[in-house]
């Protein structure tokens, strides 16, 4: 006989899994925002996997309709992420200071028509 079932030890998992990840999240420094946005990014691509292994060697239809529930989620979640880190990479690009052509110029003052 077991002293604590299944359910309770993954229910404990989840909820301390909870608690790391937001004192891990709320603790960074801003400058470390994009790496840890990189790292989420790979864990979530992870836990695609998984669910994809998990709905496909699952036998009932309602395993398979999670699993593909959860593949659906981790694929938002995996491709917003990429698109948010690559917005935040933008903004510590330089900018691009072009000097306007003499074309350009002339057509503002309305020489060229």
């Amino acid at each position: 006989m077991e002293l604590i079932n299944h359910t309770t030890t993954n229910l404990i998992t989840f909820v301390l899994a909870i608690y790391v990840g937001y004192h891990v999240v709320w603790n960074v420094t801003p400058a470390l925002h994009t790496p840890l946005m990189a790292v989420t990014n790979a864990i979530s691509a992870i836990v695609m996997v998984g669910a994809m292994l998990a709905a496909g060697l699952t036998v009932s239809s309602a395993g398979k309709a999670f699993g593909a529930l959860a593949v659906a989620l981790a694929a938002v979640n995996v491709f917003g992420g990429f698109l948010v880190t690559r917005r935040m990479l933008e903004m510590f690009r330089k900018k691009d200071i072009r000097k306007p052509s003499a074309n350009a110029a002339q057509q503002a003052n309305g020489a060229v028509r």
